[in-house]
Order: structure tokens, then C-alpha cells, then sequence
């Protein structure tokens, strides 16, 4: 067969209702599109981060208000809701940090394999949520 008359390959959208539940992407892609969803999570929780600063940070009363917050609540958001947020928080920052080292070792040291592509996405996501159990585990009093 000529190169002319060769069958060239189709490519087609994926529909997200019908074939997300199918597609399988590879540990790379999850690093990528939560890396993306962890900068969203922290940039919208931006103005919590600045409020947690800020509190924590201005006098003796607001710390206790702030060290409070997190047993009893803050108005109607019950403590745990409040540990749970923050808890979402520190996933994400975690993830986007680790990813980004991986992203930009990748870029710097001309690292790209599929092997080491699958390797180092394997291991943001096993470290992020081990740091994250960790620190969560002391957010939570359990250490």
C-alpha cells in the first residue's frame, strides 16, 4: 500500500457521560488533571488561607479563637467540617507541591520515559496521600 492511500486514524471526543466510566487513564494523566484540581482548591480556599494566617498569627485571643475553630466550630460549620476543609487543604497543597517538583525535574533533567513517567506519578500520588494521612492523622488528635 502506498503511504498515499494508507487508512490515516480517527480520533473522537469523549463523551463524559457516557465514556468516563471506561476510560482509563494512566497514573501520569490522574497526576496532571489533580495537580490542575489541587491549584483550583487552593486558589478558591484562598481567602480561608489568608483568614487561618492572619488569625493564628495576631494576638494571644484571636489564636484561641483560631485553636477553637477547629473543637467547637466556627458559627454554623461544625469543628470536624472545619478539620475536613482543612484536611482538603493540605492534600492539595501537598499534591501540587510534590507535582510540581516532579514536573519540573522532568523539565529540567530532560527525564522523559513512559517508565519514568509512570514510575515518578506513582510516587506523587503514594507520597501525597501518605504525607497527608500523616498530617491528618495529627489534625485530628490521634498522635
Amino acid at each position: 500500500m502506498t503511504e498515499l492511500t494508507k487508512k490515516r486514524p480517527e480520533f473522537r471526543n469523549i463523551n463524559a457521560f457516557k465514556d468516563l466510566t471506561t476510560y482509563r487513564l494512566p497514573p501520569a494523566g490522574w497526576v496532571s488533571i489533580l495537580h490542575r484540581a489541587s491549584g483550583g482548591l487552593m486558589f478558591v480556599l484562598l481567602p480561608l488561607i489568608v483568614w487561618l494566617f492572619d488569625t493564628s498569627v495576631s494576638s494571644e485571643i484571636s489564636f484561641g479563637r483560631f485553636t477553637s475553630a477547629f473543637s467547637a466550630g466556627l458559627g454554623f460549620v461544625p469543628g470536624w467540617l472545619f478539620k475536613l476543609v482543612v484536611l482538603a487543604l493540605i492534600w492539595a497543597y501537598l499534591h501540587h507541591l510534590i507535582a510540581g517538583v516532579r514536573h519540573l525535574y522532568m523539565d529540567v533533567c530532560h527525564a522523559v520515559s513512559k517508565e519514568f513517567g509512570k514510575s515518578s506519578a506513582l510516587f506523587t500520588l503514594i507520597a501525597s496521600i501518605a504525607l497527608t494521612l500523616l498530617l491528618g492523622a495529627k489534625l485530628f488528635g490521634l498522635y
